[in-house]
């Protein structure tokens, strides 16, 4: 069983020569038109990418988007169809798993049970033919690195969750790669700890500065521990870039729908301007910036995504752009949130969130409000496949 990180919990103070010890050159890995099939089934399409060294990528996507192919495909346990793998320059066709300068944590983490800590991470320097005492030394510094000095000789079943979570991290750079690719390793904690290890993971890669790739569903992980973020739908890749740019410029409604809350007025554009368009919805006309690098003609269909937490109650709406009429359903308590539910004119529900400063109202089901979309954070995209709810 797992349990939540305490105020005693490690964490990560440690001396800079430990992480210099095991510093290594990371490097770029090179995804040259990689396409993955499987019979008659195409799993990966043409993935055309460059992961800087140092760099924590992150492949995010829903289920069977084909994010752990790909790791696959890096690590060598899985052959492309098409297309090339390169890491610090060199190409990996031909090479195997365990010939190639990478290291695969995997979602159960797979550690040794009949093995003390150290052991489990000594266990690739053992087959290496290490010495005990070497092997032990090592294994005290990785455990340093990891924020868990002294706890070598315990068996892992007498750990946490996040400490378990560690000690594979640990034993993966044991074996000294250049580049660390990570599986979903924080789906089976639970939340709390699945945050404090976010912390705990980056805070790791950042210090021994070794490239991590990491493969997740949850675009909480993925935006606050990468540099870059890779939103894939069904093989494809739909938009690379910083966290901020994905949860603020989406390139495609997919993106939009998948990454963070947005609600999503379909309809068809009427006015083009410069930077901003004016799409005609069943909720009415709302006036949207237009996404970075999109076009959209008069006469097309669009999308206008706006976030909850881009809307705002108003009073009147004489001069007001983007103002829509509607009806409480109901409202949520989220601690740092409230959440309205509202029902539109034409029967469409949007989500609304306010943050909760002690002065938030509770609203009655049935009140009715006027609510404003801010123009300047709603974006406009063409019509396009949507994230499933």
């Amino acid at each position: 069983s797992f349990r939540s990180p305490s105020k005693k919990e490690p964490t990560l103070n440690i001396q800079n020569q430990t992480f210099n010890t095991y510093k290594k050159m990371s490097a770029d890995v090179t995804l040259e038109n990689i396409t993955v099939k499987f019979d008659e089934f195409t799993a990966v399409k043409d993935v055309d990418i460059t992961i800087k060294g140092g760099e924590f990528f992150s492949f995010l996507g829903p289920s069977g988007c084909g994010k752990t192919t790909l790791l696959r495909a890096i690590s060598g346990f899985q052959e492309p169809s098409e297309g090339r793998v390169y890491i610090g320059g060199n190409d990996m066709a031909g090479i195997g798993p365990n010939k190639r300068p990478t290291a695969l944590i995997f979602q159960n983490l797979a550690l040794f049970p009949l093995m003390t800590v150290w052991e489990n991470i000594a266990f690739s320097l053992e087959v290496k033919g290490v010495s005990k005492k070497e092997r032990r030394r090592r294994a005290d510094q990785l455990l340093e690195l990891v924020a868990l000095p002294g706890q070598g000789n315990k068996m892992v079943n007498e750990l946490s969750g996040g400490q378990r979570q560690r000690v594979a991290v640990a034993r993966a750079m044991a074996a000294e790669p250049e580049v660390m690719l990570l599986d979903e390793p924080l789906s089976a904690l639970d939340l709390r700890l699945r945050q404090h290890m976010r912390t705990e993971l980056r805070e790791i890669q950042k210090r021994a500065g070794i490239t991590f790739i990491y493969i997740t569903h949850d675009q909480g992980e993925a935006l606050t521990m990468s540099d870059r973020v890779a939103v894939m739908r069904e093989g494809l890749i739909e938009q690379v870039g910083e966290g901020t740019k994905v949860y603020d410029n989406p390139a495609t409604a997919f993106v939009a729908s998948f990454v963070g809350e947005n609600n999503a007025f379909q309809g068809t554009v009427s006015v083009v301007k410069t930077e901003k368009v004016i799409v005609s919805t069943g909720s009415g006309d709302l006036e949207a910036s237009l996404g970075e690098d999109i076009k959209l003609s008069v006469g097309e269909e669009a999308i206008v995504f706006t976030r909850p937490e881009a809307m705002r109650i108003v009073k009147r709406n004489n001069t007001i752009k983007n103002v829509l009429n509607s009806k409480v359903v109901y409202q949520e308590f989220e601690g740092n949130f409230w959440h309205l539910i509202l029902d539109l004119k034409n029967g469409m529900k949007i989500k609304m969130s306010q943050i909760n400063d002690g002065s938030t109202q509770v609203y009655e089901e049935g009140s009715e409000l006027k609510v404003q979309i801010d123009p300047k954070l709603a974006v406009a995209l063409p019509f396009g496949p949507l994230a499933a709810e």
